[in-house]
């Protein structure tokens, strides 16, 4: 028993010597998109902030693909040492278990939350070709040529945002999905989709370009980005309460002092001057807070989209 016991206080006391030192080598940072999207963007800026707090580098992995899931199952099974985190958005975290009958990990348990980093502004976008310069239009137009339009989505929250138009107005149009935004939103220039609903940061370049229009934010108030476009509620669309989010989280039981450790780097980051202004250049809020309030983020969200996937009648993945 007296063996047990020492060695249960050499090992906490190994621990906490290990946690006090941390990191003494890279991190690795999981993004479940692919690079040059607005998330790997936020990702990137973070990172190279966190990199010179603590003195070891911030390395982005890009894993995209299976809306999260695949680089999200990859998080829980690391080891919960705070070398491998992921800045997961609510496709991974809502929009999977939401839509799979039988989800890969529980949101609520498999992962451990560190900090909430903001909220995403989306639009709806449609090729500069569409006749439509109104959400009342674009329907028109869909219910006029049944079937002729293809919507794009590179993530939950966009196949969501327009499924939820779909079903509500009986539309016959056709969805296309991406494993990101960059290649949904170049097939939108070309005309291969025709309407598609993303980032701020992905598809406003491309509207002051006038290669795409944007017809409406879905948050609830106006982007700053583009006070001239209403959204989706002035638009004539209500009930839609998404809000697209994203969040750092480490493998399932971490240890409280790391947990703390980067939630104070990431916090930091995020009220450093620069950092904020290359967020509004994304039309990305941040939103840094505690990891109990991240944790109460996930579970209330997971809800939404779970009875805003049943109202859209989304196919449920085996």
């Amino acid at each position: 028993m007296r063996t047990i016991l020492i060695t249960m206080c050499m090992a906490l006391g190994l621990g906490q010597a290990m946690a006090a030192d941390f990191p003494t080598r890279p991190i690795r940072l999981i993004v479940h998109f692919p690079a040059g999207s607005s998330t790997d963007v936020i990702a990137r800026t973070l990172g190279e902030n966190v990199s010179k707090q603590l003195g070891q580098q911030i390395v982005i992995d890009n894993k995209p693909g299976a809306d999260g899931s695949i680089a999200a199952a990859e998080l829980k099974r690391s080891a919960p040492d705070g070398y491998t985190i992921m800045l997961a958005t609510n496709s991974a975290m809502s929009g999977v278990p939401a839509t799979r009958k039988t989800p890969p990990y529980d949101v609520t348990t498999d992962f451990t939350p560190i900090t909430e980093i903001g909220r995403y502004n989306f639009f709806l976008y449609v090729n500069k070709d569409v006749p439509a310069k109104s959400l009342t239009e674009l329907l028109a137009y869909a219910k006029a040529n049944p079937g002729k339009l293809a919507y794009g989505s590179g993530n939950i929250t966009g196949r969501l945002a327009f499924a939820s138009i779909v079903a509500a107005n009986n539309l016959d149009v056709t969805p296309v999905p991406y494993k990101g935004e960059p290649p949904a939103i170049t097939d939108l220039i070309t005309g291969r989709i025709q309407v598609m609903v993303a980032t701020s940061g992905t598809g406003l370049p491309h509207v002051k370009d006038g290669k795409v229009r944007a017809l409406a934010t879905i948050l609830d108030k106006r982007s700053a980005a583009a006070p001239d476009v209403p959204t989706i509620a002035e638009a004539g669309f209500t009930g839609f309460t998404i809000e697209p989010w994203a969040g750092l989280f480490g493998p399932p039981n971490m240890p409280k002092d790391i947990v703390t450790a980067l939630n104070t780097a990431f916090g930091k980051a995020m009220s450093d001057p620069a950092v904020k202004q290359r967020m509004a250049e994304q039309d990305f809020a941040l939103t840094p807070t505690t990891p109990e309030a991240l944790g109460a983020l996930v579970k209330r969200q997971l809800d939404i989209h779970r009875k805003l996937v049943s109202a859209a009648g989304l196919e449920i993945i085996e």
